[in-house]
């Protein structure tokens, strides 16, 4: 460290260089088996993906319908954690 320099400053520890070394690529052979199981793993997210997005479009007709056709939701019930009336008699154990 020099002296006028900051005590904490990680300039000195820097290595001044324009471009970093990439490493080379390892491709990673998969064979027929394998290529097979990526194509069937991909195809089956697609197909998950697509079936969300269509219950969803279906959901959002469903929906804007209800709208048009102006239908209030159900009112919402009154729950309680404590009942009205009197409580139950509990047997002494």
């Amino acid at each position: 460290m020099q002296p006028g320099d900051a005590p904490f400053s990680l300039m000195s520890q820097m290595q001044e260089s324009s471009e970093q070394k990439q490493l080379p690529v390892d491709p990673y052979h998969l064979g027929v088996s394998g290529y097979l199981v990526e194509v069937i793993h991909g195809t089956a997210v697609m197909m998950g993906l697509a079936l969300l997005w269509s219950l969803e479009a279906v959901r959002n007709v469903f929906f804007r319908l209800l709208d048009r056709w102006n239908i209030r939701s159900r009112p919402p019930r009154k729950v309680s954690a404590f009942p009205p009336g009197q409580p139950r008699r509990r047997k002494a154990v």
